[in-house]
């Protein structure tokens, strides 16, 4: 399939989990991708897996970036801008994820976590934007969490980070309509990934893992996060955003798409 063929794309938080298998999926599609991660190895890892598929290789760079950091942003997107020769699309993947007693949540705590997935979303937007209107028909995609409209226990920081991309996502969509270009917002839940995998290391100690009941998914799953919880695969994910950023998806703007298999209905 080459829906996607020669656009160029930039995806943050490339180096691991939806991030990844967004860049693989759009790399497979036809488009030539910049990839970014703060975390170096991770991108390598991106990197090895689109090597064992020639097509995908050849469109392929990957920088480092901290989407929390101006000036990093600004560097690496404008390089990535030079590279590409323009840009069709930006998927905001990048975002942390930790958790805590919000009467326990340090304002230090609580400023990371605003600053990498808010903060962080609309910076790479911010460089990324006169690329996109001098385009013409472009995309953005930002990455909230179902957690932005439904209760998640101990996780007031990141629901109020991903709210945020929400909002961010419909006020984008209106400003730069007549531009030409597209704003969405996707809203994964019970998705396998590293940070899903390692949730017992970042809860708090005392967590009740029954109030986590509620977050499971009702379609069937053969695929567990290492805490047993029933998950769907990244991939589950990246193809929702390669339909975004293609010309199937030329109608949709200003909203989320819940990739949760039902867990909310």
């Amino acid at each position: 399939m080459t829906r996607l063929h020669d656009r160029r794309i930039l995806v943050t938080g490339a180096g691991s989990g939806i991030g990844r298998a967004t860049t693989l999926r759009l790399l497979s599609e036809g488009a030539r991708v910049v990839a970014t991660d703060i975390a170096v190895d991770g991108l390598a890892g991106t990197a090895e897996l689109a090597d064992s598929e020639p097509e995908s290789k050849a469109g392929l760079k990957t920088l480092p970036m901290d989407v929390g950091d101006e000036q990093s942003v600004a560097d690496v997107t404008g390089e990535a801008i030079a590279h590409l020769g323009g840009l069709d699309a930006l998927v905001n993947a990048a975002g942390i994820l930790r958790a805590s007693h919000t009467h326990e949540t340090s304002l230090e705590f609580w400023n990371r976590i605003i600053a990498v997935n808010l903060t962080g979303t609309f910076l790479v937007t911010r460089e990324a934007l006169p690329a996109l209107i001098a385009a013409g028909r472009s995309v953005v995609v930002n990455f909230s969490s179902t957690s932005a409209s439904f209760a998640h226990p101990y996780m007031a920081a990141y629901s109020a980070s991903k709210g945020g991309i929400q909002a961010l996502t419909h006020s984008l969509a209106l400003e730069y309509a007549k531009q030409g270009v597209r704003v969405v917002s996707v809203a994964p839940g019970s998705v396998k990934s590293g940070i899903t995998d390692s949730a017992a290391t970042w809860m708090p100690q005392d967590v009740d893992w029954t109030l986590f009941g509620r977050l499971l998914p009702i379609l069937p799953t053969d695929v567990t996060a290492d805490i047993g919880a029933p998950m769907a695969r990244p991939e589950a994910v990246a193809g929702v955003v390669a339909m975004l950023v293609s010309d199937d998806g030329e109608f949709i703007t200003g909203t989320e798409i819940r990739i949760d298999g039902g867990t909310h209905t």
